[in-house]
């Protein structure tokens, strides 16, 4: 019985490097965003970011999206935001990215934090890592992969206060739009 008094005196240790590493996913999401093409302009003119660290998304036909972030305004953390995604259409496959999404203004922001925001067709983002591609069809198969962070397109601008930059992180899945995507928020500190 003695050990079972160690062992839980392990356990703050636990959840502090289980703290580190969860935070160490935001802030290096946010240093690969910082450092790629043109989303580094956006940190210093832009009012604040949501950042994603690990967006899921898969479908056939009927697909999905899912991912939790934060919400920093000037550098600081003030909230915590989950996003998620139905969609149907053609559609096949399943990725991985990370996004963020840079608010021009507080008005677009206190947009983003009503808990209803939803991006609407036409959305989109800007890739700003090497894409991959590949497709199979009855004259066979390919296969193809561009650039690098460092050719990352330079065409991202605010659109209705808002501009969504997104980095792959794996999966193949034919698919072009953010559209659909709805959003909660929850400030830091509230119960």
């Amino acid at each position: 019985m003695k050990s079972f008094p160690r062992a839980l005196s392990l356990v703050p240790l636990l959840l502090l490097i289980a703290g580190v590493a969860h935070a160490g996913k935001y802030a290096d999401t946010i240093s690969l965003f910082r450092n790629a093409g043109e989303s580094a302009s956006f940190f210093h003119k832009s009012y604040g970011y949501a950042v994603f660290p690990d967006v899921g998304e898969a479908g056939f036909v009927v697909g999905g999206a899912l991912g939790k972030g934060h919400v920093y305004v000037h550098g600081r953390l003030v909230g915590d935001t989950t996003m998620g995604q139905v969609s149907v259409g053609f559609q096949a496959g399943g990725k991985a990215y990370s996004q963020v999404i840079f608010f021009e203004d507080r008005a677009a922001l206190e947009k983003f934090q009503s808990g209803t925001f939803e991006f609407t067709a036409g959305a989109s983002a800007v890739a700003i890592t090497a894409g991959a591609s590949a497709s199979a069809g009855t004259s066979g198969a390919s296969a193809g992969a561009s650039g690098t962070m460092d050719n990352a397109r330079n065409n991202g601008v605010y659109a209705n206060g808002m501009a969504v930059f997104t980095i792959a992180k794996g999966g193949l899945m034919y698919a072009a739009t953010i559209a659909g995507q709805k959003f909660s928020y929850k400030p830091r500190g509230a119960g």
